[in-house]
């Protein structure tokens, strides 16, 4: 059995769930809710609440902008994402999670858009897509307040929304599977593919 390590809030285990049940021989460890196995064939960074002030690499000129921090994920978090790309684990970053590797790797943040977050779940984002992406969703989910800004060493960026080249979709470079994503495929099945390819990886990976 492989073992994907991740972090999803409460709120958010059912939709998850519903994507996971596809996937009965890997296991998905939640450390939210228990330790994490020191082994694991893969990474899940989901979505979440605000990057903690102390962990970017930017000043922030008002607290207030940082909505929810949680030091506890942001430690495990960035504790773990660097052995995950050491290892050349297969890496899945949803929302949060793409803005954490994004800052793991030296980029930066728009603190507060507008408009992204206004509709909540029902937000549907057209997008612009660099040539060659390999996958490619015309239209997305997209809810959220804060965005990539300054690109992180090996990112590379695969998507913008149509209307205002908000950065949506980026993939690491020189890696097995490194995909990020700003909107949130767990919500729909329109969706399943990204998380096909994310677990076609961890299935192919060494044991």
């Amino acid at each position: 059995m492989k073992h994907i390590a991740t972090w999803i809030r409460e709120c958010d285990e059912a939709p998850f769930d519903r994507v996971f049940r596809f996937h009965p021989d890997i296991r998905f460890w939640n450390a939210r809710t228990g330790a994490v196995p020191e082994h694991v064939h893969g990474l899940l960074l989901t979505g979440g609440t605000d990057i903690s002030r102390e962990f970017l690499r930017q000043p922030v000129p008002d607290p207030g902008l940082i909505e929810d921090p949680d030091a506890a994920r942001d430690d495990w978090e960035f504790n773990i994402l660097p052995r995950a790309l050491r290892q050349r684990l297969p890496l899945f970053a949803i929302c949060r999670g793409l803005q954490v590797l994004n800052v793991a790797l030296g980029g930066t943040l728009h603190l507060d858009i507008p408009n992204h977050d206004k509709l909540k779940f029902q937000n549907i984002q057209p997008l612009r897509y660099a040539n060659g992406a390999p996958l490619q969703i015309p239209r997305v989910n997209s809810s959220h307040h804060q965005a990539l800004d300054q690109i992180g060493s090996g990112l590379e960026i695969e998507a913008w929304c149509a209307d205002d080249d908000v950065i949506e979709q980026a993939r690491l470079c020189d890696h097995p599977f490194g995909l990020g994503v700003q909107y949130h495929p767990e919500r729909d099945p329109l969706y399943d593919p990204l998380f096909d390819a994310f677990i076609h990886h961890v299935r192919k990976g060494a044991s």
